[in-house]
């Protein structure tokens, strides 16, 4: 089994509650750079610049070296760090994650604030989907029309994903897996041609592999 690099999560999403008449939306975006991070929240904080409160947190590299948090005028500790520990408690990293609020006239109280902005952030990054990254490695390979249908029927097996097909006078497939998979792959490919597929090119990569 390929190593796992770091643990993150599979996509963008958006979160919405309502505790004691505030709105609070939970924005949560995987990022490949710390500048990418912060530049997704000072768009969130652009969008929604009426609230009363946007909380950022951004954690990046593959042992958390970069993280940053903001209380963004909520009590120092209540908002900012719970947010950033609901991503680093469970080894989450290269996300960015801005928590908006807007203010519905009942105070909550630091205990009340930190459960909130914590709780709303975890559940954000749970519909996110938590997500292992592993090496990967994609092949380009061009194969006749005829073991096109049992190519499709491996890769449904959920191990090799086709990322793309080309029709053309033969068909060209992109393939990714596991980096460790690369030579099962490979043998499957020779072995239903008998040797007549045409390995085009091979790629390393990222793959996510939700947990």
């Amino acid at each position: 089994m390929s190593t796992i690099l770091y643990r993150s999560v599979e996509e963008a999403t958006v979160l919405e509650t309502v505790i004691e008449k505030s709105r609070f939306i939970a924005h949560v975006m995987p990022i490949s750079d710390f500048e990418e991070g912060k530049a997704f929240v000072a768009r969130i904080k652009a969008e929604y610049k009426d609230a009363t409160h946007n909380v950022p947190a951004v954690i990046f590299g593959e042992k958390m070296e970069w993280k940053w948090a903001s209380d963004d005028g909520e009590p120092q500790g209540t908002a900012g760090m719970p947010v950033l520990n609901a991503a680093a408690s469970r080894g989450i990293t290269n996300v960015a994650i801005v928590v908006t609020r807007y203010f519905g006239g009942v105070k909550l109280g630091t205990g009340g604030l930190t459960r909130a902005y914590g709780g709303i952030a975890k559940d954000a990054l749970d519909q996110a989907g938590i997500c292992d990254v592993k090496q990967s490695i994609t092949v380009e390979v061009e194969v006749g029309y005829p073991y096109l249908s049992s190519i499709q029927n491996f890769c449904n097996q959920g191990v090799f994903k086709i990322e793309d097909i080309v029709y053309t006078d033969v068909v060209t497939l992109k393939i990714s897996t596991d980096y460790d998979k690369d030579n099962e792959l490979c043998s499957f490919l020779q072995e239903l041609t008998s040797g007549s597929e045409k390995i085009l090119r091979k790629e390393s990569g990222k793959i996510k592999i939700r947990c």
